[in-house]
């Protein structure tokens, strides 16, 4: 295969920071070169110099035999090299073939004027959508589009600017599993036509799937490159962590059912019938999950119980008293937490330090008039970070550093600093992991199963039935905005967590 681009003895400092330490990595033509590592590791900053975004301290850039010391963008692009960022960057407003040839768009005379050829937009678009399977009008507007669907927007555009290398960062993370099967369907096509693909996740499973070769990071570091066939995933977990993790969290031998409960949620209803008449109990020391399809309703029923959408019917108790939660705001005062599943848009104020963000609600919680009335205290706000910091162990090395400049596994472990400071009684986990790395997923399962046993309440929706089966007590299974089946852990198996999940109300469970 021949080589499209080769980095070599690559060094990245930052002021105080070595981010990359002669790192060496090279990307072939039609081969998929995965790029894993726990978050923090040095993945995004390898590529953010191939894109031209950061200029490396030292070492070389080839491409096509010419050598580089640094790339711009500029000559990012124009060497064949294109990024699919997890956060995609189309733009909505514009349809599919604006998109596709934004930047480049070609022209044509108009009397004395050059106006956009939309026509020959359109006609090149069909052309490159019928190459990623976008079955789609050019026109179309993108906002009108799926998740998946952009990201073939994306993938589209890097074939538009006649990419030989395509880098995907997280592709999968927003994806349904058969959206995923048609992403990996496009991607070997693209090695078909002799792109380069590297592919940015951590997700080990899909790994195995869909890579030829991988390079291990880990804390700027150069582990190995190995080939995938050659390798199993407890390998590859070694590599990035250099250590064992645990597969199971669970209590093998406890009987929840003699425990008092401390959560209760009956008959729990919506207006728009995404929740109906949903009954469950937690007790203390289990981790109850709620598993389902997509828009089966788990993530609906979570926003009613914590008040953030309106609930037609039901009632929530703690400790045995009836609260009620009628908006967020009243949710946190009565010591329900909810760490929501896109921490980038409702986790963190992006521009507050980490202290800031952790105070936050402990402030709220203590003030009055609907969260508009109290005082800050630096004092408080200090003492609550350092205490989350040295519980949590958040990698940082400045309690006013901000949150943004985090790897995702710490922004986690912030988010739920702020809840613990605020000793929330109940802790709704939304897709706890998306986006981490497996080292860091294991410390947010091992702290999930410190807080149950502390007597904390502990609920899990989760997309990934691995994390389930590994963390969960006891497993809800959700379908059509109702629970139709409740495992323990002894029960639970993918198998019949997906039969309960699709089966038909005929069928009995």
């Amino acid at each position: 295969m021949k080589t499209l681009v080769e980095m070599k003895n690559v060094v990245k400092k930052f002021p105080g920071v070595t981010a990359l330490d002669g790192i060496s990595f090279d990307i072939r033509s039609g081969e998929v070169h995965v790029l894993l590592g726990e978050n923090g590791a040095g993945k995004s900053t390898l590529m953010k110099i191939l894109s031209g975004v950061h200029k490396p301290t030292s070492g070389e850039i080839i491409i096509d035999g010419k050598a580089f010391d640094h790339l711009t963008p500029h000559d990012s692009y124009k060497n064949g090299i294109s990024v699919i960022y997890q956060e995609l960057s189309v733009i909505n407003e514009l349809s599919i073939g604006e998109n596709l040839f934004i930047g480049r768009l070609p022209m044509k005379k108009l009397g004395f004027f050059e106006t956009v050829d939309h026509s020959e937009i359109n006609k090149r678009a069909r052309e490159i959508l019928e190459t990623v399977g976008l079955n789609r009008d050019p026109k179309t507007a993108v906002e009108e589009l799926s998740i998946s669907e952009k990201q073939q927007v994306e993938i589209a555009k890097a074939l538009a600017a006649d990419s030989k290398v395509i880098i995907m960062d997280e592709p999968t993370a927003s994806l349904t599993n058969s959206e995923v099967e048609s992403l990996f369907k496009i991607i070997r096509r693209l090695k078909r036509d002799g792109k380069g693909i590297v592919f940015i996740s951590h997700k080990l499973g899909e790994i195995m799937e869909i890579g030829d070769r991988v390079t291990v990071l880990k804390d700027g570091g150069y582990v190995g490159t190995k080939n995938i066939s050659q390798i199993t995933q407890d390998d590859l977990v070694t590599m990035m962590v250099g250590r064992q993790i645990s597969k199971n969290y669970q209590h093998d031998t406890f009987d929840f059912e003699n425990e008092p409960v401390i959560f209760e949620v009956a008959n729990l209803s919506r207006k728009d019938n995404k929740v109906r008449d949903v009954s469950f109990k937690l007790h203390k020391g289990e981790i109850l999950g709620f598993s389902g399809l997509v828009g089966s309703g788990r993530s609906e029923m979570m926003n009613a119980i914590f008040g953030a959408e309106p609930k037609s019917a039901g009632r929530i108790f703690i400790d045995g008293e009836e609260i009620k939660t009628s908006s967020p705001y009243s949710a946190i005062k009565k010591g329900l937490a909810m760490v929501t599943e896109n921490r980038r848009e409702t986790g963190f104020f992006h521009n507050f330090d980490i202290a800031e963000n952790i105070s936050v609600l402990p402030f709220v919680k203590t003030s009055g008039a609907g969260g508009i009335s109290g005082l800050v205290s630096k004092k408080d706000e200090a003492q609550w970070a350092d205490e989350q910091k040295e519980k949590l162990n958040i990698k940082c090395y400045s309690t006013k550093q901000l949150v943004s400049e985090l790897s995702g596994g710490n922004q986690q472990k912030v988010i739920l600093g702020k809840w613990l400071a605020a000793d929330s009684k109940i802790i709704i986990f939304d897709e706890p992991t998306k986006g981490i790395d497996v080292g860091s997923k294991s410390e947010i399962y091992s702290l999930m199963r410190r807080l149950a046993d502390e007597g904390k309440g502990v609920l899990v929706v989760s997309s990934e039935l691995p994390e389930l089966l590994s963390i969960c007590d006891t497993i809800a299974v959700f379908r059509e905005g109702k629970i139709v089946k409740f495992f323990n852990h002894r029960e639970a198996t993918e198998e019949n967590i997906i039969h309960a999940s699709t089966a038909q109300e005929s069928e009995e469970i």
